[in-house]
């Protein structure tokens, strides 16, 4: 999962060489290969990016206006920019399920992203990539779980082998002023607390493109190879927006792309050309089903 001009192995003793490594073991590795390449002295700390802007012919065609402030000193910068290149992730702004009858349901409802249960109780997943790790987490605490899939046929009910306390049903179809939460498979069951493990929002609430770049049920568009908008190429470019992917490499490799762009090295097709593969990938998308997110 490293870079690949700097593999991600154990460094020191005092590093954890698991496999599957903890967030801090990511972070270290982090900041390893910035002070490996002195990354850190090209890079200002604790800055809050206001809002970022077209720079309307402010020091060029193509330049970006970028307001920010200094988040100890509250001193305030607005500055122009050749290049805008937006990686701030997507693992932040937490996406909630519209549930049928949830705005009079007396539960609680969390996201995956902040998920202790301290107490005994009945719980509900609205199940994702990660729900399944999840549930099995909470089913140490909980009285029950019961996971909740959108792929599951609608007459899923089945109980987790190795488990007790853990069942899988079909999604579901709507919750209750008396605590209860009726799945599609025609079951009800009382519930305390509903977690959504439905992933993040995409959400570039600093950036302004009038309207050029959107995002529409999730779906970052428009970009080709999703990463440059036609109309805005090559000045402004994203790096991270696809998912399902191994990230470190995946972000080397669009960052390389970027530069290379950037340094005239490597020429974009036309504006109508990007715009056609982009229209042609979402009705592949579309006449097979598959959702804008």
């Amino acid at each position: 999962m490293g870079f690949r001009d700097f593999p991600f192995v154990v460094r020191s003793s005092s590093r954890d060489p698991r496999r599957f490594p903890s967030h801090r073991e990511v972070l270290a590795y982090l900041q390893d290969f910035a002070k490996e390449f002195g990354i850190e002295e090209m890079i200002r700390f604790e800055m809050t990016v206001l809002r970022v802007a077209p720079a309307n012919g402010e020091g060029g065609i193509g330049k970006w206006r970028i307001e920010s402030t200094e988040k100890e000193k509250k001193v305030g910068h607005d500055e122009i920019y050749d290049a805008l290149v937006v990686c701030n992730g997507h693992y932040i702004e937490p996406r909630l399920a519209d549930i049928p009858g949830i705005s009079s349901w007396p539960g609680k409802e969390m996201h995956s992203d902040n998920r202790t249960i301290q107490r005994s109780g009945c719980c509900a997943y609205w199940k994702r990539c990660n729900a399944e790790d999840i549930s099995r987490d909470i089913a140490r605490a909980a009285k029950e779980v019961h996971v909740a899939y959108w792929s599951n046929a609608a007459d899923t009910f089945i109980k987790q082998t190795g488990h007790t306390n853990l069942w899988i049903h079909s999604m579901i179809e709507r919750v209750h002023e008396d605590g209860s939460v009726v799945f599609q498979n025609g079951i009800t069951i009382l519930i305390d607390v509903i977690i959504h493990c439905t992933g993040y929002k995409y959400h570039f609430s600093f950036l302004d493109t009038n309207g050029i770049v959107t995002v529409d049920d999730n779906r970052v568009g428009p970009l080709y190879k999703h990463i440059f908008p036609p109309t805005l190429a090559p000045s402004l470019s994203f790096i991270g927006i696809a998912w399902k992917i191994v990230p470190f490499p995946i972000f080397e490799l669009q960052s390389k792309w970027i530069a290379g762009v950037l340094s005239g090295r490597i020429t974009l097709p036309s504006k109508e050309d990007m715009m056609v593969e982009i229209e042609t990938l979402y009705a592949t998308y579309e006449a097979q089903g598959i959702p804008k997110r």
